[in-house]
């Protein structure tokens, strides 16, 4: 009974998937107009930005235009890095996407302009195509004759495996709809087959060049030999024609990855330790030529993808100006940053300016604004995070968080879920009630009960550098 328990915890934990801030983002939230819906895709509101963001998507996916920039600004807690997680999430696996905080690059060991180069490269995708020998079909049968022990029982036990799997040798039947033909196998194919666990019935390709083995799934003619089958099985059909085809293979990988691996000693592998380093420019640049002769030939097609610089006020003058020169590449993704700033200083400078950026930089921009939500749009996305966080929450207390969303922040009321929910377990109930909310609200400040308090015990504070009460109210307002 013990053992059975451990098993189903293991497999519990298997399961278990943390929830983030937007892991509820699943899209932009648009129909096949471009129009964004009210509620769509754990994006609520924010129609305008939405639809403009629906806008810069179709940019991307046409990729014909490189180095174009879109500003996302607003103030905090209205969406801006939802909407650029949406954006991610509608381009698909294929579409590259990095992301990268302004105040990372102040805290590598590289220099700032080699940490958004490295960026910059992340975001470009080279999808590499080649031509492929593959034998393809159906398993009919797989024999393997094991050879017999020169020097006795004792010396077959004693030899290693290695060994015993070279010494093997066998015969494979395959087939297609059109031909069957035996293939006879050494001892590598053998140990590959037999790691895929490929047995009569299955599908598989065969890659001549490298020998290695894919298993396509399960013969749908051989559906009925069990009564019952795992959920990831998978049934396709017996190929046609003959079993020998040329087939074009796809590599999908970004400039930077090419970059690593031909400026490391170690290759590939370097990705992994993240060991990268600088790189130098003439290794890029005839990174760049062989890439440019590839697309000449056909071999291989650019995928521009898109980087996201989130705080971007954080950058400062020298930044800029990089990235002025850098987005007149014809190398260059679509840069999506984001601010809640106001008029600040340009970091680096004495100079204000809208958002803390150049006005040489900001006159580059594509600019998408964000507004403060709505109390019926707070209610909703307080609906959406109670499903994602898996708490069941009375209508009485959904209206209370609501109301505290209003007056307070939206952050602070979605914080706020997953407290009540341990207070509601605490008293061991099953849904979160307004009791619970009061309970947490009284428990956990926000902002501006947190600076009434400071202004009240302000004096018994250490190192208060506020000279006056009236001074103190107007640096301390949030």
């Amino acid at each position: 009974m013990a053992e059975l328990k451990r098993l189903s915890e293991s497999r519990d934990l298997t399961r278990i998937e943390r929830i983030g801030a937007h892991s509820h983002i699943r899209g932009l939230g648009l129909d096949s107009s471009m129009e964004a819906r009210d509620a769509s895709e754990g994006m609520v509101g924010q129609l305008p930005a939405r639809r403009a963001a629906g806008l810069i998507l179709q940019l991307i996916r046409q990729g014909k235009i490189a180095g174009r920039a879109v500003l996302i600004a607003g103030q905090p807690g209205t969406g801006k890095t939802a909407l650029a997680m949406g954006i991610a999430k509608s381009l698909g696996a294929e579409t590259p996407f990095a992301s990268v905080a302004a105040s990372e690059l102040f805290s590598l060991d590289l220099s700032k302009t080699e940490a958004l180069t490295q960026a910059f490269r992340r975001a470009i995708g080279v999808r590499i195509k080649e031509e492929a020998e593959i034998i393809e079909g159906e398993v009919v049968e797989i024999s393997i004759d094991r050879p017999l022990a020169s020097s006795g029982a004792g010396s077959s036990s004693a030899a290693p495996s290695g060994a015993t799997a070279a010494g093997k040798s066998g015969r494979l039947t395959l087939k297609t709809t059109d031909m069957e033909t035996v293939y006879e196998l050494g001892g590598k194919m053998i140990e590959a087959l037999g790691k895929e666990k490929v047995q009569s019935g299955d599908v598989i390709a065969l890659d001549k060049a490298s020998g290695k083995v894919t298993k396509l799934g399960r013969s749908i003619g051989r559906s009925r030999d069990y009564d019952a089958v795992g959920p990831h099985t998978k049934f396709v059909k017996c190929p046609d024609g003959e079993l020998q085809k040329r087939k074009e293979v796809v590599h999908c990988v970004t400039l930077h990855e090419i970059d690593v691996i031909n400026s490391r000693t170690q290759g590939f592998l370097a990705l992994f330790t993240g060991d990268t380093g600088e790189i130098r420019a003439e290794v890029r640049e005839q990174i760049d030529t062989k890439v440019a002769e590839w697309r000449e030939e056909g071999k291989a097609e650019i995928v521009p993808g898109v980087l996201f610089i989130d705080e971007v006020h954080m950058l400062d003058i020298e930044c800029f100006s990089f990235l002025n020169r850098a987005l007149e590449n014809d190398m260059a993704p679509i840069l999506v940053i984001a601010t809640n700033r106001g008029i600040t200083s340009i970091r680096g400078t004495n100079y204000r300016s809208p958002h803390g950026i150049p006005p040489d930089f900001l006159d580059r921009l594509l600019i998408i604004m964000t507004q403060p939500y709505k109390e019926d749009e707070i209610r909703k996305i307080l609906d959406i995070r109670c499903d994602e966080e898996d708490v069941e929450m009375s209508a009485d207390a959904k209206v209370l968080l609501t109301k505290i969303g209003t007056e307070t922040s939206l952050r602070y009321a979605i914080h706020l879920i997953n407290a009540a929910a341990l207070a509601c377990q605490k008293r061991k109930g099953k849904v979160v009630e307004m009791d619970d909310i009061s309970r947490v609200y009284q428990l956990f400040l926000d902002v501006k009960r947190s600076t009434q308090y400071l202004m009240e015990y302000q004096s018994q504070y250490m190192f208060n550098e506020v000279s006056g009460e009236a001074d103190g109210e107007d640096a301390m307002q949030p």
